[in-house]
């Protein structure tokens, strides 16, 4: 993850659970972690999961889009964000060919919709590169999965996941010699 959007995240964190005077053990109740790793994702000193920083994110009752709309890196692209499995930190507490989705459920949530998807890609899938109205969180369950998203791309192995802005111009490419099984969670924003 690159540095910018790594302090844009941790003082988007800090600057709205302030505004809403919340304590950071208050924050860290809320959210089911613990007081120390609040302060050290506020301190940039430390990378959460996604599960922990969408947590963090729902603690602070802020719709998910809404939280990362304005996220921009320092070139003026859109946020992607990629944490590979071996950077996990422990703690306590469409023309789509090969392309196989399990609806897992769609929950209604406040402002915007989830929908959950279990994505199966036979070896050479393809598909076009694609858009969605939505942010994509991609979690490889197994396989190998390269992902194009803008023309830059992203290797990515089971235990891996990314989280980019579906706006973007996209497509994964199974780049194993077996099926690639990927949990896919798209966050849709409610039009007004």
């Amino acid at each position: 993850m690159k540095e910018d959007t790594l302090l844009k995240i941790s003082n988007k964190i800090k600057e709205k659970r302030r505004e809403q005077n919340i304590t950071v053990q208050e924050l860290a109740d809320r959210a089911d972690v613990s007081k120390g790793l609040i302060s050290q994702i506020e301190n940039s000193r430390t990378i959460p999961s996604l599960i922990v920083l969408i947590d963090i994110i729902k603690a602070l009752n802020i719709d998910l889009n809404v939280f990362f709309r304005d996220f921009t890196n320092s070139d003026n692209q859109e946020m992607v964000l990629v944490k590979k499995a071996a950077d996990y930190e422990s703690f306590e507490k469409e023309d789509a060919n090969g392309f196989l989705y399990k609806r897992i459920f769609t929950p209604s949530v406040s402002k915007g919709t989830v929908d959950i998807i279990l994505l199966e890609l036979e070896p050479k899938a393809n598909r076009p590169m694609v858009e969605t109205e939505a942010f994509e969180y991609k979690y490889i369950i197994s396989g190998k999965v390269s992902y194009n998203i803008d023309n830059k791309i992203y290797e990515l192995s089971a235990g891996d996941s990314l989280l980019f802005d579906g706006r973007i111009p996209h497509t994964p490419t199974n780049i194993g010699k077996s099926k690639a099984v990927m949990l896919v969670i798209y966050f849709f924003e409610e039009k007004s």
